[in-house]
């Protein structure tokens, strides 16, 4: 597969390196349809190998009755983003849970873990983002949380879904790493405030919006190291995940 490649876009406010989901790797096992933003099993291109702290965003769709048999990880934070369908996930820890659209789980994977991802209907498929981001440091021991959304969090327009100390009910992740769920309807307007020193990467699920005067659509992602005000605004519903790194 030809290596895709980064589109760096000036705007009035910053520079924007966009990512573009036709570029993504692509790899179709039947049961599993896959595309990688980064990296990953046989898809290599070392210009593609993560975004500081953030090493994998798969958006994968799996078939009725499929999914990934128990397998071992470790020395990573693991978190799945339902997007449509339900996934079954259990692990060595002794975790076991179903989870719906709207819902997060994320498995830190320490010192090691095994576990597995299924998918329990036997007519729907199963839509989810699977992200992989390094923890701060390896050897650590293996912990599991979910994040459902709260009344008045469904819909919200951007709701903190992972922090590293668990705030406002948000997952608890291994890494100076915020994740944000971004849900807006066509024209609504969401801002985030970039700090110096840290970096955010902007992935959409589903639907349309400009970044900073951009426009992004579904599966394509976009960066930026520069601090300032990132702006949103959807000209579709849309669904995204915003990603504010070390």
């Amino acid at each position: 597969m030809p290596s895709g490649h980064y589109v760096r876009m000036k705007t009035t406010e910053t520079t924007l390196t966009i990512r573009r989901a036709n570029e993504r790797g692509h790899a179709d096992h039947g049961w599993l349809n896959s595309h990688h933003t980064f990296s990953f099993a046989e898809y290599y291109d070392p210009a593609h190998m993560g975004f500081r702290s953030l090493r994998v965003i798969n958006d994968d769709r799996v078939a009725p009755g499929q999914g990934f048999g128990t397998h071992p990880h470790r020395d990573m934070e693991i978190f799945s983003y339902v997007l449509d369908g339900a996934l079954q996930h259990r692990d060595s820890m002794g975790n076991g849970s179903v989870l719906k659209p709207g819902q997060i789980q994320l498995m830190s994977a320490g010192r090691g873990v095994t576990h597995s991802e299924f998918n329990p209907s036997g007519a729907e498929s199963l839509h989810f983002l699977q992200i992989w981001i390094q923890p701060h440091e390896r050897g650590l021991a293996p912990s599991y949380t979910e994040w459902r959304p709260k009344p008045g969090q469904a819909n919200a327009p951007k709701v903190l879904v992972i922090s590293p100390d668990g705030r406002e009910d948000s997952a608890t992740i291994h890494q100076d790493a915020e994740v944000y769920r971004i849900r807006l309807e066509p024209g609504q307007v969401v801002t985030h405030e970039l700090k110096a020193c840290r970096g955010a990467w902007l992935q959409i699920a589903e639907g349309a919006l400009t970044f900073n005067g951009v426009a992004l659509a579904t599966g394509d992602g976009a960066s930026t190291e520069e601090p300032g005000r990132l702006t949103f605004v959807a000209t579709r519903p849309t669904e995204a995940l915003l990603f504010d790194l070390a």
